[in-house]
């Protein structure tokens, strides 16, 4: 996450990954702090509606360098592991899922390199 935010401690501060013209990514540093950084990614696309566009809130450790998922499509407090059924119909491992996730996100907008400052 490090090398798509070279000033990941500055609040306020947006990054758009194009992948098309229709289709980007955007990075909102949303709060930031000495040891932490909180942020949210999302995917953009003109043909998806909003509820469907993926999102995510993430938390930045800059001591410990690692970054973790505190909101994933609007859904926050995820639990390690979740009993199997559940009333929200979660994955026993829907936190594990969703970090994979956010990893294939980053791994894809390093590969793109065409990220602009807003």
């Amino acid at each position: 996450m490090l090398k798509l935010l070279p000033d990941c401690d500055t609040q306020d501060l947006k990054y758009e990954f194009d992948i098309s013209e229709s289709f980007k990514y955007r990075i909102t540093i949303v709060d930031s702090s000495r040891y932490t950084s909180t942020l949210r990614m999302s995917q953009y696309n003109a043909n998806t509606p909003a509820f469907l566009r993926p999102t995510m809130l993430i938390r930045l450790y800059h001591d410990a360098k690692v970054a973790e998922v505190l909101e994933a499509q609007r859904t926050s407090q995820l639990k390690p592991v979740y009993e199997y059924p559940n009333l929200n119909m979660h994955q026993r491992n829907e936190k594990y899922m969703v970090n994979v996730f956010l990893a294939e996100w980053l791994h894809f907008c390093l590969s793109q390199q065409v990220a602009s400052s807003l």
